[in-house]
């Protein structure tokens, strides 16, 4: 499997359409950025921001802009025998929206395999392919963390994994420790007590570090404003992530950007 072709960040108006009537012809993935209304064999279907489709090649699919934007990242797949069992053994579903939550990380390896695509740099061939592999573990892991329910899982140990690992993955759909709790079936001081005894730290620290972890990786990453970077990291009020955010580094987010 290799890449086709690749698109980080692209942007379009309200009148952007796709129309694919015999499907694309080829195998393509979408990073969903902004609300969009697809067609996908005749059956019209809302995406949510930040969700994610991969395409077989004969779908009948069209999309377009819900609202007055429409923005994605896209990555065309050159397969070869046994890649299509490889994508399945990976869990990576094809022609079914599935909305992620966060797609920040993703998108991010989406920009590194396009630089390296259009590179003419020495071994840029090589570490694309390192980095198409990275992408579909990560996109594979981030499918499998949308599909894991707190209600049903099966002891208090692997709800409390599964909270840890989207407190990480997705710091901007985080609600306070009481909805943490609710997500896995405990009340707020017994997820308090059992999350220090398991993993050593309070959840609230978690949080903490978990905002603070993908405010720093989007101050060295993108040209994003800061007001844009605190609402990605999970703060409505600007005030109280610059306020976080130099109690923890030493330091405001414009020096840190100024540093890397």
């Amino acid at each position: 499997m290799k890449v086709g072709a690749v698109g980080y960040n692209y942007k379009h108006g309200e009148d952007f359409v796709i129309d694919h009537p015999r499907g694309g012809g080829c195998r393509f993935m979408l990073l969903i950025k902004e609300p969009a209304v697809f067609v996908i064999g005749g059956v019209r279907q809302y995406a949510e921001k930040n969700s994610f489709i991969m395409f077989s090649p004969d779908m009948p699919h069209s999309y377009r802009a819900r609202y007055k934007t429409y923005c994605d990242d896209w990555l065309y797949l050159d397969m070869q025998p046994g890649d299509t069992e490889h994508l399945r053994e990976l869990g990576i579903p094809e022609n079914e929206l599935v909305h992620l939550g966060s797609i920040d990380e993703l998108s991010l390896l989406i920009r590194q395999l396009a630089y390296e695509h259009y590179s003419p740099l020495e071994d840029h061939g090589l570490i694309e392919q390192h980095y198409l592999e990275i992408f579909l573990l990560k996109l594979s892991r981030a499918l499998r963390s949308r599909e894991s329910i707190p209600g049903a899982l099966s002891d208090k140990r692997s709800g409390l994994i599964w909270l840890r690992n989207t407190i990480y993955a997705s710091p901007d759909g985080i609600p306070d420790v009481s909805g943490l709790a609710g997500w896995v079936g405990m009340s707020r001081s017994g997820l308090q007590h059992l999350y220090k005894k398991t993993f050593g730290v309070s959840v609230m620290t978690d949080i903490i570090n978990g905002r603070m972890m993908r405010a720093k990786e989007l101050l060295s990453s993108t040209d994003l404003p800061i007001r844009e970077i605190s609402q990605r990291c999970g703060y409505t009020n600007e005030y109280g992530f610059l306020k976080r955010f130099k109690l923890y580094f030493g330091m405001t987010p414009t020096q840190m950007r100024e540093r890397i």
